[in-house]
């Protein structure tokens, strides 16, 4: 049975940090160049050098996308931009445009990956970009597990499927209504999401219909915690999480459980029992329901919001660890807290304990009952060590 690698989403530094530490295996990163985030923060080159010799010391791997539709203007800057990479020591380049292909193996010795973005589904298509030369398949968030098998029986390739995180309403990436509404092409890194707007339905005579709320066709997120175990032993090469817009927490945290649940079955297959208070995690982190959508062959109704939704914004983080002296554990604030809160504790080494606050010191020395100031550095009283890069957060 072989380890499965556990892939993380890295906006910028900071997070490429996080999800290393929180035991991710390996990041994919985008770098200010042909990538499709153009939103997040994305890496310069200097970054992804810093990025690249973090993730080597620890024997982790980073991942950078070239996964845009090229334009013919743009193949002149993409030869010298992949030189750049090589050097630089990037594990692999994920990539969706063809042209790559062959500017990448007669310039570089980069390793290539199939992005999600080309809607691999079926095993033909797999032993066709193997010939290519592609060493790796996302696949498409659309397979199935069954489909998954019958891939991996056919074509012996590296496979990679994402477990966790936000789904396309269309096929991943290929949605035109962004373009078409906003002129921000979702292939070109400019997503504004309109499947997450509300819509009024018309009748035939262009009325509002009445309804209880307006129309969507936002998906829900997807969680493949529960189907852990099988796709280990379905031997797929590497698991991965999207989300390069999100927070250090949300990243730090879906690591954290993800990493737990692939690390207990790999150890204890036998007796391996689903742990629902994982589950409970996973939930509390995110603003959107999530399921297992195509993998276990449902795409029905129940994996869209069709009749609006409630996102709330996460407020669990209340803030970061940044050392501990003396019994108290200094803290860089989040979100706001108080005396009398109920707080847990966690981290890559830090045993999950909850307590009480029941001291806390602003950085004059005083007593106060509440930190609400944006990234406000206090002290608090804390029974047990934590260290810094831990994680506090409300208990609920």
């Amino acid at each position: 049975m072989n380890r499965p690698e556990l892939l993380a989403p890295a906006g910028d530094l900071e997070k490429l940090r996080f999800a290393l530490l929180y035991g991710a295996d390996a990041v994919y990163v985008g770098g200010t160049m042909f990538n499709l985030r153009a939103n997040a923060s994305n890496f310069t080159l200097d970054e992804l050098k810093e990025g690249v010799s973090f993730a080597h010391q620890l024997q982790k791997k980073v991942y950078v996308t070239v996964n845009i539709a090229f334009h013919t203007s743009e193949l002149k800057n993409l030869t010298n931009y992949l030189k750049e990479l090589d050097s630089i020591g990037i594990d692999a380049i994920i990539i969706s445009d063809p042209a790559i292909i062959s500017i990448a193996k007669e310039y570089t010795n980069l390793e290539l990956h199939l992005s999600t973005q080309q809607s691999t589904l079926n095993y033909e298509a797999v032993e066709f970009w193997k010939k290519q030369g592609i060493t790796r398949i996302v696949l498409g968030r659309e397979v199935s597990k069954e489909e998954i098998i019958e891939i991996k029986r056919h074509v012996d390739i590296e496979i990679e499927c994402f477990i966790h995180g936000a789904m396309c309403a269309s096929y991943s990436g290929r949605c035109v209504l962004s373009n078409f509404l906003t002129a921000r092409d979702s292939n070109r890194g400019g997503c504004s999401q309109i499947c997450r707007w509300d819509f009024d339905l018309l009748d035939k005579d262009e009325n509002i219909m009445a309804g209880e709320m307006p129309f969507t066709f936002c998906t829900k997120d997807l969680s493949l915690l529960r189907y852990i175990p099988e796709m280990i032993d379905m031997s797929i090469t590497s698991f991965k999480i999207e989300g390069r817009m999100r927070s250090i927490y949300y990243i730090a945290t879906i690591v954290y459980i993800y990493r737990k649940a692939i690390d207990l079955y790999m150890q204890q297959k036998e007796s391996y029992e689903y742990n629902k208070e994982y589950e409970k995690v996973l939930r509390a982190c995110a603003n959107r329901d999530s399921i297992p959508q195509f993998f276990d062959g449902n795409s029905s109704l129940e994996c869209q919001y069709y009749n609006g939704r409630v996102e709330v914004s996460n407020q669990d983080f209340l803030g970061l660890v940044l050392g501990y002296e003396d019994g108290y554990a200094i803290i860089e604030e989040r979100n706001f807290f108080k005396l009398g809160d109920k707080v847990e504790f966690f981290g890559p080494n830090t045993e999950v304990f909850q307590m009480t606050i029941e001291k806390i010191i602003d950085e004059e020395g005083k007593q106060i009952n509440i930190v609400r100031h944006p990234k406000q550095i206090v002290k608090v009283e804390v029974p047990k060590i934590v260290a810094c890069n831990d994680f506090m957060k409300i208990l609920k």
